[in-house]
């Protein structure tokens, strides 16, 4: 894949620091894909593991994404950090981050585990309660549904304000 550059470089995220605050504080990713020729474009909640450098998220048991990740792992995605448009000083605060990787889908019980701990630890304030309520320590949960990983190869970044 070509790699190019930020055209405004004095808005360009550099610091490994700012570019993961970006992926930590986050809470959608939007994926895109492509299958059988077509793009194809999701938006998905994540779990971000640092010292995996990769995103967990669930799915459903089947559908596009299963399937265009089994036709082709390769996905650029992008995460933004929202902080709102300056009415009258024509400005827009924001944080973003542009990243290349692979999808895949996790086959392993253990891991899936570990991928839906990380999600849960990302989003919800006490993980634990949700973890219990959701009866998520039962392995029969997994087979209601799908954890993806996305494993980041590449990774940009951009601010303005």
């Amino acid at each position: 894949m070509a790699s190019y550059h930020v055209r405004r470089q004095d808005r360009e995220l550099t610091d490994a620091e700012a570019l993961h605050s970006v992926l930590s504080r986050g809470r959608f990713v939007t994926i895109s894909m492509c299958h059988d020729g077509e793009p194809y474009l999701v938006t998905l909640s994540y779990g971000w593991d640092e010292a995996g450098n990769a995103l967990f998220s669930h799915v459903a048991l089947e559908g596009r994404k299963l399937d265009a990740i089994a036709a082709d792992p390769r996905v650029c995605a992008t995460v933004i950090l929202d902080g709102g448009y300056e009415q009258g000083a024509c400005k827009h605060h924001y944080e973003s981050v542009v990243f290349t990787g692979r999808m895949s889908l996790v086959e392993d019980l253990d891991e899936a585990r570990a991928g839906m701990r990380v999600l849960m630890n990302h989003l919800e304030n006490d993980p634990d309660a949700v973890w219990e309520r959701n009866r998520l320590d039962n392995d029969a949960m997994f087979d209601r549904m799908r954890i993806v990983r996305l494993d980041i190869e590449q990774l940009t970044g951009k601010a303005g304000s």
